[in-house]
């Protein structure tokens, strides 16, 4: 099984849809949530592109997406 990163910061309400997207779709707690804000590296990569989830492997799916995106994303790596 995958584990997911879902970069995002507080307050956002991007990120707010993005979590509850990603939450219903996934059978466990595989998700692991990064504020961006804890650190001068992230803030610099994904200041302009949150939220983004990220798998294990490294891929990525950048905001906007839907429930079928992330199934898919979820598919292509497992």
């Amino acid at each position: 099984m995958a584990n997911w990163v879902l970069y995002h910061t507080e307050g956002c309400h991007l990120c707010e849809q993005a979590q509850s997207l990603i939450t219903v779709l996934l059978v466990d707690d595989s998700l692991q949530l990064v504020d961006i804000m804890s650190d001068e590296v992230l803030i610099a990569e994904y200041q302009t592109s949150i939220p983004v989830l990220k798998s294990e492997q490294g891929s990525q799916l950048c905001w906007p997406f839907a429930s079928q995106d992330v199934r898919q994303f979820f598919t292509q790596i497992e």
